[in-house]
């Protein structure tokens, strides 16, 4: 019941501003990155709409590999492949290949009926690191089925900063406490609510920007 301006009508304005920001602006607007990174939001944007949500294996590894599949599918070899090299990070090594089949299984039989139970779940999936590259965006999101499945919540990500968010999840490896003093008062039940979804989903890849991953390159044992 307003004036408004469609997508072409938006491009065209922005083409008329002046200064050099223009470009920016419209690239941002239309999605248009071609980095992997820039690709992979785009299709984390259309997530939310898409029948995979109602066929994603909630709180499992098989569930995971199709979120990661579906973000990264077409950008890396291995989308929705367990890796089979040891990865580390920061000095702290992720789970070793030779066990990781059963540590995995060891995650999906956690409990999660419960905030502390679902957190728990989280950080030993985060520790576990199944993925080559992808995981904090992935299992973010499998978080949030989990929360949402089982309490009827989700995160607001927009609520939580990113060096909160890094510290947190560095100090949940040995100690879980801070990253569910983080997530707790975050928690919403706009579990259906578009906007929230694609919040998260910006705040999501914003805490993943100049992260470096460190690759031991180790085959996995037979």
């Amino acid at each position: 019941m307003t004036d408004c301006l469609t997508n072409d009508g938006v491009i065209m304005l922005a083409k008329e501003f002046p200064g050099k920001k223009a470009n920016h602006f419209i690239e941002w607007f239309t999605y248009s990155d071609d980095t992997i990174d820039g690709q992979s939001k785009t299709k984390a944007y259309t997530l939310f709409d898409s029948s995979l949500l109602d066929t994603i294996e909630i709180g499992t590894a098989k569930g995971l590999q199709q979120i990661q599949g579906y973000l990264f599918g077409g950008l890396y070899d291995f989308a929705g492949q367990i890796r089979t090299l040891n990865i580390a990070k920061g000095g702290f090594a992720f789970a070793p290949v030779q066990f990781l089949g059963n540590t995995l299984k060891t995650i999906e039989a956690m409990p999660e009926s419960t905030f502390d139970e679902i957190a728990d779940k989280y950080v030993e999936m985060n520790v576990a690191h199944p993925f080559m590259e992808g995981n904090g965006r992935s299992t973010r999101i499998w978080l949030d089925l989990i929360l949402k499945k089982n309490l009827k919540l989700c995160v607001d990500w927009s609520k939580i900063g990113k060096n909160e968010y890094l510290n947190a999840m560095q100090k949940s490896v040995s100690d879980p406490a801070p990253i569910k003093t983080l997530l707790r008062p975050a928690l919403t039940d706009e579990i259906n609510d578009r906007e929230m979804f694609m919040k998260g989903v910006d705040y999501s890849y914003y805490y993943e920007q100049e992260d470096d991953v460190t690759l031991f390159i180790e085959p996995r044992q037979p």
